[in-house]
């Protein structure tokens, strides 16, 4: 199984669709890119339902992105929990929440200067 390089958009695009498939809520792309000091380019954002639907948004991303390109996280962390889980892709990093932990730590409000895009979901909540 030969891992192919993707670039940063095919990555989000993949990311993006794990997230659809299991129907994750409140999909947001921030922009690190102008930013001093930054861990990463992208942060990609988004909340499910309770701790099983976490799961499975994070278990549909790596399904999606390992068929796809061959590419695994370089570091998951948080799945004990399901509370907030971490996906690091070293480039893209993607934070699955439940919504209320989502709420508390206001990660879009840490990151202000970053250029934010909401992913615009077939969902209806």
């Amino acid at each position: 199984m030969q891992k192919r390089k993707a670039s940063a958009d095919e990555l989000i695009a993949l990311i993006l669709q794990g997230i659809e498939d299991v129907k994750g809520h409140d999909i947001m792309l921030l922009d690190l890119r102008d930013i001093d000091n930054t861990v990463c380019d992208y942060f990609i954002i988004c909340n499910g339902t309770s701790n099983t639907q976490v799961n499975a948004i994070v278990g549909s991303i790596q399904k999606t992105v390992s068929k796809a390109i061959k590419d695994k996280p370089w570091h998951v962390e948080g799945e004990n929990n399901a509370e907030w889980v971490l996906m690091d892709y070293v480039n893209v990093v993607v934070h699955v929440f439940q919504k209320h932990i989502r709420e508390f730590y206001d990660i879009e409000g840490l990151w202000g200067d970053a250029k934010f895009t909401e992913i615009e979901s077939s969902i209806k909540q």
